[in-house]
């Protein structure tokens, strides 16, 4: 059974940095397209970052293009969310997601991904 652990969640201040980490267990990370998506009160989960097995190809939402940053470490079964010049609207629930075998041009979606982590709360005051 594959399973997804977030961590790292935490009140920051506006400007400030976070990095929420993503531990899988049971399945073959190398295989798995990685996610992280969000969801904030009120609202529906959206898309945050995604990166493919090799790491290579990254993508982001344009909401947090140029301050989060996606990547992987394949060795420790672990996808890393790095959160920079963070604003208030980054509130919300964040969520790591895994599947296989997904498209490029699906990588958004979250239909397309298979486990999901419980989640950790973020939450950046003015």
């Amino acid at each position: 059974q594959v399973q997804l652990v977030e961590s790292g969640g935490a009140l920051v201040q506006a400007g400030g940095s976070l990095r929420l980490p993503c531990l899988v267990s049971g399945g073959r990370f190398g295989n798995y397209v990685m996610g992280w998506f969000r969801q904030a009160p009120g609202k529906e989960r959206e898309f945050v970052a995604a990166i493919k097995w090799s790491g290579d190809n990254k993508y982001y939402a344009d909401s947090v293009k140029g301050r989060f940053t996606i990547s992987r470490d394949n060795a420790k079964n672990t996808v890393y969310l790095q959160m920079n010049s963070l604003k208030p609207e980054d509130t919300a629930v964040y969520y790591c997601a895994a599947g296989s075998g997904i498209p490029t041009h699906a990588m958004a979606r979250m239909g397309e991904y298979d486990y999901w982590g419980q989640g950790t709360q973020v939450t950046v005051s003015s």
